[in-house]
């Protein structure tokens, strides 16, 4: 499979018989993913075998560059240069990706920064000019068990979430879902301030510390 443009925090960028995982990446069940929004490179070493070596030759290194971006989708890396910012408005069934600014008992809200469109695979992705307002709702949040949802358990302020625009909502707040496999929070980091892997449908993992942390995790792509 050919290396995206531009990757997502746990987006599939190949296997580990083909590459091995570098910065910006972590290792999960034989394949290798993003562990940072941004460009994927992969790279080979420098050394020079003898050539009367036998071995095959060495694994490309995938890494993750993020490039620097003064918008306030910084975290989301280089989108600047394939994404122009827009006015545009999420419409129903639109994928978007946002930041959760404020968790609640019965709500998340969400500050929508990028509108992918009804697949979320559009040609050009829709930076909004200024962050739109969303809501997921707990009802909302997964298909099973809904009464059994936390808030508190599924998200925290930061994360950043892929969802689903499922009603344009009232006057100050669109209604978003992440009641799918592929939908949930995208990157996250821990109460230490380090970037987190998924490690499961529900959990986070620290790389410094080793801490699991509950999240609603978005299946990688």
């Amino acid at each position: 499979m050919s290396l995206p443009t531009l990757a997502l925090p746990g987006q599939l960028l190949g296997a580990s018989s083909t590459y091995n995982p570098g910065p910006g990446t972590h290792l999960h069940a034989s394949n290798i993913y993003a562990s940072l929004p941004g460009r994927p490179t992969a790279s080979t070493s420098t050394h020079n075998p003898s050539s009367k070596s036998s071995k095959p030759p060495p694994k490309q290194t995938l890494t993750i560059t993020r490039l620097p971006s003064t918008s306030a989708t910084a975290d989301l890396g280089p989108v600047s240069e394939r994404i122009s910012n827009t006015n545009a408005l999420p419409r129903v069934g639109d994928v978007v990706l946002g930041r959760v600014t404020r968790c609640m008992t019965r709500q998340v809200n969400v500050g929508i920064l990028i509108v992918l469109g009804g697949d979320g695979a559009q040609e050009e992705e829709m930076v909004c000019a200024n962050e739109i307002q969303g809501v997921v709702r707990r009802e909302d949040v997964r298909a099973t068990e809904k009464e059994k949802v936390v808030i508190g358990e599924g998200f925290r302020v930061g994360d950043l979430v892929r969802a689903v625009v499922i009603s344009l909502g009232d006057q100050s707040n669109y209604y978003l879902t992440t009641a799918k496999n592929e939908l949930g929070v995208i990157m996250a980091k821990s109460e230490y301030g380090n970037t987190m892997y998924p490690i499961s449908w529900k959990e986070f993992k620290d790389p410094v510390t080793g801490e699991t942390e509950t999240r609603k995790v978005a299946k990688p792509f």
